[in-house]
């Protein structure tokens, strides 16, 4: 019996370990070979040496389970390196089917403390990161679409975070890159459409050493002994967006976590005020927003996870 991903060549970044693992083990149980790509380095704030270690030991579990794979070591927020991720899964496999971003850091601080180096470190990797393996695979599908002379087959799946959604207070830095691989992702949504590809971001919530300290106060195991924050909640949805079946799933954004997907649409308009003027004056803004402010506490902002009716966690979603 054939599989939903059978011949098609996947990429997964920062698979070595957590959420990444999982995303390629679930590609690979579908039928995708796939490029495991991590780079390795202990410190989930992007420090220490790059080891080649975790990325193998995916790769080899998802050999030794009967599967296809290939480590790769390169750091994605190095624009060559995503250059040459890219070209290895084609040079091996001959194509490039389906793209997942993952890889990410941590460099949590109140935006009066942070540094430059604590925001450029995680808004390279994380958004700079997305950006390079998504160019490249767009390139190359562009190029196939070409040479085919119509559509062909191409997902790209993007890892953003209720960080984005919800704002949290300490991670400045990685609210803002997540919030940017959204728009990432629906432009090349739009960009792409016509050959053939789609472009689809979640924000997953799971336990992992990226989000071990926000967790640890949240029950390890539900009623059927499973932990509802375990990455392998999250893998399915990744391995559905990737396949045949979602065609005509383009330019989305996702929640998932433990046996729950929410789908979550565009902002909408709150309110809307005109001028009776040819352009509003302060003292028509104060009349018209202070009173429809009014009801709210002061400092009140909006947070889009309360709409959805998740329940949130402080911070949320650093995965």
């Amino acid at each position: 019996m054939s599989l939903p991903l059978d011949g098609l060549t996947a990429i997964v970044t920062g698979a070595g370990r957590g959420l990444g693992r999982a995303e390629a083990l679930e590609l690979a149980r579908l039928g995708a070979a796939v490029v495991v790509n991590d780079f390795g380095q202990p410190g989930r704030d992007g420090t220490g040496e790059a080891d080649a270690g975790p990325a193998e030991e995916t790769a080899a579990e998802i050999r030794a389970a009967g599967g296809t794979a290939l480590a790769h070591t390169g750091d994605v927020a190095d624009h060559e390196q995503a250059r040459r991720l890219v070209a290895s899964a084609v040079d091996t496999f001959g194509r490039l089917d389906i793209l997942v971003n993952n890889a990410g850091i941590l460099r949590d601080r109140m935006v009066f403390s942070m540094t430059e180096d604590e925001w450029d470190s995680v808004i390279r990797v994380h958004l700079k990161g997305h950006f390079n393996t998504t160019r490249f695979a767009a390139a190359h599908w562009r190029e196939r679409a070409k040479a085919a002379g119509g559509p062909v087959y191409g997902r790209i799946v993007n890892t953003s975070s209720e960080a984005f959604l919800a704002g949290s207070a300490g991670q400045p830095n990685y609210a803002a890159a997540k919030g940017g691989i959204v728009g990432l992702t629906t432009s090349t949504a739009h960009a792409l459409a016509k050959y053939g590809v789609t472009a689809n971001t979640i924000c997953p919530r799971a336990r992992t050493r990226m989000t071990e300290d926000v967790f640890a106060g949240v029950a390890g195991q539900d009623r059927t002994g499973l932990d509802p924050l375990a990455p392998e909640h999250v893998a399915p949805l990744v391995g559905y967006l990737a396949s045949p079946a979602a065609a005509r799933i383009n330019g989305q954004l996702l929640v998932v976590h433990g046996g729950m997907v929410a789908v979550v649409e565009r902002p909408r308009l709150g309110a809307k005020f005109d001028s009776k003027q040819d352009t509003f004056t302060y003292d028509e803004l104060d009349a018209l927003l202070t009173t429809h402010y009014a009801d709210r506490p002061r400092g009140e902002t909006f947070a889009a996870v309360e709409v959805l009716g998740l329940r949130r966690a402080e911070p949320a979603g650093n995965v």
